[in-house]
């Protein structure tokens, strides 16, 4: 399996140097924005500019995912919260690849992804659970068969045929289609959900990320409603997820469009 690395933020102050390392998390500026560099946007923290944890400067080539980046360091309070910026994360591992992984690389882990999908491998043992699963995950399965062509079965016996090389080598090429960054969001999704069927069902619009997170938790969801829940740690867990299936839905979309403004010549 691969694995993303995230490593601490750093930042450049007025002599160049990171200094990020010898601050705590404690907030401290006051003011966020963007800059343009050429055809990509930087993230400026006051004075500072946002760097990569490797030390790179900090670079998005669509404007919209910068303004959102620097929302995420916006609405920091008195303290910075890493591991809710999900959207820095993300494009500090495609700027930085600590695990110098190609999009072929990331491809092929997704697909391989779908021999163990969630939504692919039903209970029997409990009745209504299984009619649960069935209503709400296999209109999903049937969308996603007719949404890339391919012919994914479930299980209710944990032995889930195989999915065939030809369905994953279909899904290969839709994902190649994608560049580096998107990918790269997909298999944050992936990772997420645990399932590659409910995160590009997100990512296609077919559901909300608020839904996929639910589906993908139907059987903790099953059983809370029937022995009880503690509200504050399932629900935290809850919209954690969704907060992380959210920026991944927002990765994919800015990194699958063409932002880039044309500067008219000047006469």
């Amino acid at each position: 399996m691969f694995l993303c690395e995230i490593k601490f933020f750093s930042l450049t102050n007025e002599n160049g140097s990171s200094d990020f390392e010898k601050t705590t998390r404690n907030r401290f500026y006051k003011n966020t924005g963007i800059l343009k560099s050429d055809d990509k946007f930087e993230i400026t923290l006051d004075q500072r500019k946002l760097k990569t944890p490797k030390g790179n400067l900090f670079l998005v080539e669509a404007e919209p995912l910068a303004l959102a980046v620097a929302t995420e360091w916006h609405s920091q309070k008195n303290k910075i919260i890493q591991s809710k910026m999900h959207l820095t994360t993300l494009c500090n591992t495609v700027q930085d690849n600590p695990n110098n992984l190609t999009k072929l690389d990331i491809v092929q882990y997704i697909v391989n992804y779908l021999d163990t999908d969630t939504i692919l491998f039903q209970g029997n043992e409990n009745d209504d659970l299984m009619k649960l699963q069935i209503t709400e995950w296999d209109p999903v399965i049937a969308w996603f068969n007719e949404r890339f062509k391919v012919h994914l079965k479930k299980s209710v016996q944990m032995d889930v045929p195989p999915v065939s090389e030809q369905d994953k080598a279909t899904l290969s090429r839709h994902l190649m289609s994608y560049n580096f960054a998107a990918v790269n969001g997909f298999m944050y999704g992936v990772d997420t959900l645990k399932s590659v069927i409910l995160t590009l069902a997100a990512t296609e619009r077919y559901m909300s990320p608020e839904k996929a997170v639910l589906l993908s938790r139907l059987e903790e969801e099953y059983q809370t409603g029937h022995w009880g829940r503690v509200e504050w740690a399932h629900d935290l867990n809850q919209q954690e997820l969704q907060s992380r299936l959210a920026a991944v839905v927002l990765f994919v979309y800015f990194n699958s469009q063409s932002y880039k403004s044309q500067q008219k010549n000047k006469v």
